[in-house]
């Protein structure tokens, strides 16, 4: 079976020499290729595609696990989705430029796919797949961590970041039995370069303030804020909640007067 693309090229660029070609070949292979020239016997990535994210999900939480052994599962959860996530494994596509050596229709190339976040995340989990059938678990863990290694510092920021509101909800429900509220104070600067700055309420009380870029982003950071503060700014609301219970008579008070 003719090769469609330098297989030995993409062979140097990842680093593995494949044992059985044809793996490699159905690995970058997109099923647009299949509909336009039909060749019988011929299979896409698919099913590799399949495989390849089991393994990574897999790869990845192992790898989690032993880096952060103090971690709850809830961040570890949230670290992990950032890493298997359809931008993050299209990002490791792009730097070994998986889309160039894709095998796709032409129609399929000229509209963008080889750029396309859901056709390069689907290549890399083929190729992790095929990696796995061909050179075993060791070979294919080493090719995930390499490119896991290099985006783990950015995972774990947005990870902390992202699960700011979810914290604060939480605490906030559970402690105080109250939703938090955001509420946008500002926004400054020009249309592309805006600041935003938003203030999030317990109850009447500002528990926090924070600014970005975006609304979500000062959302967030007015979250951290607020979780930073807590005691302090939270402890009159605190407080008036204990007293309202004090002065509210129980069952039995109420049935002696």
């Amino acid at each position: 079976m003719k090769a469609f693309v330098p297989l030995e090229e993409v062979e140097k660029t990842i680093g593995v020499v494949f044992r059985d070609k044809s793996l490699l070949q159905r690995a970058l292979t997109h099923r647009s290729y299949l509909n336009e020239v039909g060749y019988p016997g011929w299979e896409d990535n698919e099913r590799l595609e399949f495989l390849g994210d089991a393994i990574i999900d897999c790869i990845v939480a192992e790898h989690l696990y032993h880096k952060f052994p103090e971690m709850s599962e809830g961040m570890l959860t949230a670290i992990r989705s950032n890493l298997v996530k359809k931008e993050a494994l299209a990002a490791f596509a792009r730097k070994i430029r998986l889309g160039d050596y894709l095998i796709m229709s032409s129609g399929e190339a000229s509209s963008g796919g080889r750029d396309r976040d859901a056709t390069l995340c689907a290549a890399f989990e083929a190729l992790v797949g095929a990696l796995y059938l061909d050179q075993g678990i060791e070979v294919a863990r080493e090719f995930v961590l390499s490119f896991v290694r290099e985006a783990l510092d950015d995972a774990l920021e947005q990870a902390v970041t992202k699960d700011a509101k979810t914290r604060l909800q939480e605490w906030s429900q559970a402690v105080l039995h109250k939703t938090p509220r955001y509420v946008t104070e500002r926004e400054e600067g020009p249309d592309h370069a805006k600041v935003f700055t938003i203030a999030v309420y317990v109850g009447d009380v500002v528990a926090g303030r924070g600014q970005g870029a975006s609304k979500q982003a000062a959302a967030q950071a007015a979250a951290e804020d607020a979780l930073a503060h807590r005691d302090e700014r939270l402890a009159a609301l605190m407080a008036a909640q204990n007293e309202d219970r004090d002065e509210v008579p129980s069952q039995a008070e109420a049935e002696a007067t």
